[in-house]
């Protein structure tokens, strides 16, 4: 058997460790807790956040937003068989909390121009050293 000793950083707890920190950001920022999230640090990464508003062009369906590393934050809403995305926010793979909130509320508020229903291709599936540089660390509740 061999053992490999690292005595830098362990890559793939760092980025679960980081990537829980934001996904917990974006919920707050959003106004709703942990409780609300699911994450998947595997490859591709992935996040739930169940939110507690409606759509009223959807109103028999639960509004949600969800994130993978490839596509980036989008919209999407709840039924009995599983999420459908309505938009993609696009541009990062992992904006600033406000950009979120700022495209949540574009999509509540039906704005045409909120997103894009085409899945972005934002990068590749895996390589989570470079994904953990790309995304925000987390700030302590109750800063800017």
């Amino acid at each position: 058997m061999s053992i490999l000793i690292d005595f830098g950083r362990d890559t793939e707890f760092s980025f679960e460790r980081r990537l829980r920190g934001y996904v917990g950001a974006v919920a707050r920022a959003v106004g709703v807790g942990l409780e609300s999230c699911t994450l998947d640090a595997g490859t591709p990464a992935a996040a739930y956040i169940a939110l507690d508003w409606r759509l009223s062009r959807f109103p028999g369906h639960d509004l949600a937003l969800v994130w993978d590393e490839v596509h980036g934050w989008a919209a999407a809403i709840e039924d009995a068989t599983g999420a459908t995305v309505l938009s993609y926010l696009g541009g990062e793979a992992c904006p600033e909390p406000r950009a979120v909130v700022r495209f949540l509320a574009a999509v509540r508020a039906d704005d045409p121009d909120a997103g894009t229903p085409e899945p972005p291709v934002l990068r590749e599936a895996g390589d989570h050293e470079r994904l953990l540089a790309m995304v925000p660390e987390a700030r302590p509740a109750g800063r800017g």
